[in-house]
């Protein structure tokens, strides 16, 4: 009888993140399939699932490169679907563990079509965790939205023209990765007069968070990658 494979997000960083549904399932789940890019010496992922759950895995290590070769990627997507499914087949029931929500930005939407499209036979479940986003907002004490805002969620690593593009037409929009464009960023926001309307938050979930609405005194720093950026042109209550 074949195995069960689980997309599982394990939330921003913190531990006691993780929701009651995933931790019962990797109480129990065979294998746990860790996403990696081969620059990454250790898992953000696997660290929180070890911070939460105290027991031994087998892990399967998949690699996925950071690059925007479509064809080079899907080697690897084809690849990794096919190795899991191979464990499921031997009767395992597998998880791969993603940051925050499976759904949203995640590797695993890769994975999550190639299962269903070539492989029926394998059962594929996913279980939601707590996007960065949302994180970001509790850590920093200060709504995402309110009333009739708009919300724009985007990837920074994009393109300056589509941040722009959001700022002009949404009321509140949330940067995400923005470390690599962080000082673009910052430029067009003064230029579009919101440098003091926008926040920077490293490492939520993490002993080492922080945030800081000093935009510009972080201009020309190194940024860690897990770093979110939010405007909001209404402006902050607290901060």
């Amino acid at each position: 009888m074949n195995g069960k494979i689980y997309g599982i997000g394990v939330g921003p960083g913190d531990p006691e993140l993780l929701t009651l549904k995933a931790y019962r399932i990797l109480k129990d789940i065979n294998v746990l399939c860790i996403p990696k890019s081969k620059a990454e010496k250790e898992s953000l992922a696997l660290s929180i699932v070890t911070g939460a759950l105290k027991r031994e895995f087998e892990v399967m290590e998949l690699i996925f490169p950071m690059t925007h070769d479509k064809e080079v990627l899907e080697r690897h997507w084809d690849a990794a679907a096919e190795k899991m499914v191979k464990k499921a087949r031997e009767g395992k029931s597998l998880a791969f563990i993603t940051i925050g929500d499976p759904m949203f930005y995640s590797t695993y939407a890769y994975i999550l079509e190639r299962v269903k499209r070539n492989y029926s036979d394998v059962e594929i479940e996913t279980v939601p965790g707590i996007t960065a986003f949302a994180a970001c907002s509790s850590f920093i004490n200060e709504p995402l939205t309110e009333g009739d805002e708009k919300l724009a969620v985007i990837p920074a690593a994009y393109g300056i023209s589509s941040i722009r593009e959001a700022l002009e037409h949404y009321d509140n929009v949330v940067l995400m990765k923005v470390n690599r464009k962080y000082d673009q960023v910052a430029e067009l926001l003064k230029e579009m007069n919101l440098l003091d309307k926008a926040v920077y938050i490293s490492r939520c979930g993490y002993d080492d968070q922080y945030y800081t609405a000093d935009i510009e005194g972080l201009i020309g720093r190194e940024k860690d990658y897990m770093s979110v950026m939010i405007v909001r042109k209404a402006g902050w209550k607290s901060l």
